[in-house]
């Protein structure tokens, strides 16, 4: 039985896409670039402190402090909206247009169809609700100054597509800024006020946030500007659903609309995060907030003010985590490191020698625990960029040397296609396996395919079903039932309890660990 918290993942909503209307594979914001945001030159006069003597039993002399750094940023765009009946009235809602790649894609379709909004996905019911011509909208979100001469930090989903924005400061001046950059993987933007040069600015921890730490968010909920809520850090490193870098701070700081972009502050008066989404059943506040760390933020603001846009390494791997039966089956003593499903054809990867199988254990020394740790890892590092790879192969380490590419936003996805392998003109007919699975020789390329499996069987409840195709046992090809059974006898023989297994599902290609006695 699914958990409350697992089916209420579906409900993931960006924490200030519904505000007023606002309209994130190897980012996150770990990328190449140095670690200090490129405004060296501004005026250091301007830079926000908070009071050694601040009341411990206070935010007062905090809130006092960085307020003034903190902006309201007010976007003007021109989208479709989309309206939808609920409760008797009709009522239109901007419904981000996000490409299906996007990390809150699914978090956006999942909210519409709770209200009975149509989606993106052809499941528009008559007189539920209909696009309209594409007109100018406004929606809101917060942001904060980096910079005395004017720059400053939001959520791309906040300045995505807009015609014009605009910063509310929070003594109520209103000045136009440009978009200077955005990332869509971190959800991060740059934007810029021309013509200033004594700005109050803030500026990001230098120290890692300890879970239980205090911090003070600052925002724009609902149009309010300068709300400030505080809590603390409840956890650190969180994933959350679709992110393709995870890493994200939770904190129980009332978050809510209009407060993506905004800061999460320190007892210093320090940025420790950006804040960026909610987990909510209703789309309010729940005190389960995300906010991407500032060691991030920096780093991409920092190419984004130098560059314009974000540049990161490439290996060219499929990955996939190790689990507990995967260890097992290749000899680790525990489940850790990034398993190659595929390498790339002509990629990094494939050209120094890595190959399907290998476990990625350390990149430069540094262990590498699961897939999304080696995807920050490389995407942290400048393309061009040497690194030397520890892998588990055939029972034991080996180090390999492989020099990144530049991640492409386009990238196609990994793996060489198959070739087709003949076929015999008259297969013999199919038996069950000793693993309660039949297999029989697949007409449409190389391996097996799962004809019938006995629901009892540890393959069923390991994951396999009908249809899969079985590529490889033990890192050895497969293409009959009989070299299937050899295979699965080979690992027996040697003393190992799991066998290693390479299948595909729907061209998705995924290593599973398949113990061979009942468990």
């Amino acid at each position: 039985m699914r958990s409350t918290f697992f089916n209420r993942t579906r409900r993931w909503i960006g924490a200030s896409a519904l505000a007023i209307l606002v309209g994130l594979g190897g980012g996150s914001a770990f990328l190449a670039a140095s670690g200090s945001v490129a405004t060296a030159q501004v005026q250091q006069a301007a830079q926000i402190s908070v009071p050694a003597s601040t009341n411990t039993l206070s935010f007062a002399d905090l809130v006092e402090a960085v307020k003034p750094a903190v902006v309201s940023i007010v976007v003007e765009a021109e989208d479709t909206r989309r309206s939808f009946r609920h409760g008797g009235g009709e009522f239109n809602f901007q419904f981000p247009d996000l490409p299906d790649d996007h990390p809150f894609k699914d978090f956006f379709e999942k909210f519409g169809e709770q209200f009975g909004m149509p989606g993106d996905r052809g499941d528009r019911r008559p007189g539920q609700g209909d696009r309209g011509p594409s007109r100018k909208f406004m929606a809101t979100g917060s942001g904060f100054a980096i910079s005395a001469d004017g720059y400053f930090v939001t959520n791309n989903h906040v300045v995505a597509d807009a015609s014009k924005v605009t910063v509310v400061f929070d003594n109520g001046d209103e000045k136009a800024a440009t978009v200077v950059g955005t990332d869509e993987r971190t959800d991060l933007a740059v934007i810029k006020v021309e013509g200033v040069s004594n700005l109050s600015f803030v500026t990001f921890a230098t120290e890692d946030v300890r879970v239980g730490d205090w911090v003070v968010a600052v925002g724009n909920p609902f149009g309010l500007g300068g709300t400030v809520t505080a809590g603390i850090v409840s956890a650190r490193g969180r994933d959350i659903a679709g992110s393709t870098y995870g890493d994200f701070l939770q904190i129980d700081a009332a978050v809510n609309t209009g407060n993506s972009g905004g800061p999460a502050f320190n007892l210093k008066g320090e940025v420790v995060g950006v804040n960026t989404a909610i987990f909510s059943p209703n789309g309010g506040n729940v005190g389960i907030a995300f906010a991407i760390p500032s060691n991030v933020v920096k780093q991409v603001a920092g190419q984004l003010i130098e560059n314009g846009s974000v540049t990161r390494g490439f290996l060219g791997v499929g990955i996939q985590d190790v689990t507990r039966d995967i260890a097992d089956s290749v000899g680790l003593q525990s489940p850790h490191g990034a398993l190659v499903t595929e390498p790339s054809e002509g990629g990094p990867a494939q050209k120094a020698g890595i190959k399907s199988g290998d476990v990625i254990i350390a990149v430069d020394g540094a262990t590498i625990d699961n897939a999304l740790a080696l995807s920050r890892t490389i995407a942290g590092k400048a393309p061009g960029t040497q690194v030397e790879l520890t892998l588990w192969r055939n029972r034991q380490e080996q180090k390999l040397s492989v020099t990144l590419d530049t991640l492409k936003e386009a990238a196609a996805p990994a793996g060489p296609e198959a070739p087709a392998i003949p076929q015999p003109e008259e297969p013999a007919a199919p038996a069950p396996s000793s693993v309660g699975i039949t297999v029989v020789p697949n007409a449409e390329g190389e391996g097996l395919l799962i004809q019938d499996i006995d629901p009892s069987s540890i393959a069923a409840q390991k994951g396999f079903v009908v249809g899969d195709t079985i590529l490889e046992v033990d890192n050895k090809p497969v293409a009959t039932a009989s070299e299937f059974e050899r295979a699965i006898a080979g690992v027996k023989n040697s003393g190992r309890g799991t066998a290693l297994i390479k299948a595909q599902r729907n061209g998705n290609v995924r290593f599973l660990g398949l113990p061979l006695e009942a468990e």
